[in-house]
């Protein structure tokens, strides 16, 4: 037996292992997360073996040449403080290299990670509860689709620090079971949109851009009401006021938070109009 930690990259088909991991940690991933967060950087994804037993995993996920987003970062728990997850962790920021770097931390982990050169910028409170809302009949809603694709992409350019079209063809495909998503467009323009995915418990909706809180509000009510009577999950940024007000107005109540971190120039988003982050994995 060796105690030498081998890292490699995880392939396509082994995209469920950080997933899998990941729920057996509590995470609660989406049962069909895994071919849009491959597709974003698919040399993105790491593991960690000793003795041809994965053990450890991250991922470093690149959007282009100036944002990375770690997540993922997990090693079982009969390995860990033997510094395995250091050696990934460092393999995984080496393949980042000097992008604007980005992840979602727990509190306990924000003095580790600030330690890297992260700093907190702000909470992201999950939401939950069980959805009473019915999906408004509103003309300016749209199934997302192959038709509207290409301004929804361009709207997302608005939310996110880089472009990431590629995740967003998976993410926001019609043909999968498992997801829906809706546009709100006035006057030819989108001006909002959301996805609702199903998860190993329950529905999130992410992301929730909208221009308004009244748009916002449209947009929740129909991704909720597709699964009226059932449990759903909202991560909203907390200096949005309006976000937190919307989770009230609808009975959601504050599960758990993360901290926002980055490491070099903070992106400047408009916040305001982020209602429910995409996924604290990828962002």
């Amino acid at each position: 037996m060796t105690k030498e930690l081998k890292i490699r990259r995880l392939s396509e088909v082994e995209i469920d292992i950080p997933l899998d991991m990941a729920m057996q940690e509590g995470w609660n991933p989406g049962l069909e997360d895994g071919p849009a967060f491959f597709a974003a950087d698919p040399q993105g994804f790491l593991g960690g073996e000793i003795d041809g037993k994965l053990i450890t995993v991250i991922s470093a996920v690149r959007y282009g040449d100036s944002f990375g987003f770690i997540g993922f970062y997990i090693c079982k728990r009969e390995y860990r403080t033997r510094g395995f997850g250091h050696q990934i962790w460092a393999q995984a920021m080496s393949h980042l290299g000097p992008r604007l770097i980005g992840l979602d931390a727990v509190n306990e982990q924000t003095a580790s990670y600030a330690e890297h050169g992260f700093k907190s910028i702000y909470r992201n409170i999950r939401q939950t509860g069980v959805s009473l809302c019915d999906a408004p009949m509103d003309p300016r809603i749209a199934p997302l689709g192959h038709g509207v694709f290409s301004a929804v992409n361009s709207y997302d350019g608005r939310f996110f620090p880089a472009q990431r079209e590629d995740f967003l063809k998976i993410w926001t495909a019609p043909m999968l079971e498992t997801r829906r998503g809706f546009a709100f467009i006035e006057d030819g323009e989108v001006k909002g949109y959301g996805v609702l995915r199903a998860c190993h418990e329950g529905f999130k909706i992410g992301p929730l851009f909208a221009d308004t809180p009244d748009i916002a509000d449209t947009l929740f009510r129909t991704l909720a009401g597709q699964v009226k009577g059932q449990f759903i999950i909202l991560d909203t940024p907390e200096p949005n006021a309006a976000a937190l007000l919307l989770a009230e107005r609808y009975e959601l109540s504050p599960e758990f938070e993360t901290f926002r971190m980055y490491r070099g120039a903070v992106p400047d988003l408009p916040l305001d109009q982020i209602y429910g982050i995409t996924t604290f994995e990828l962002g």
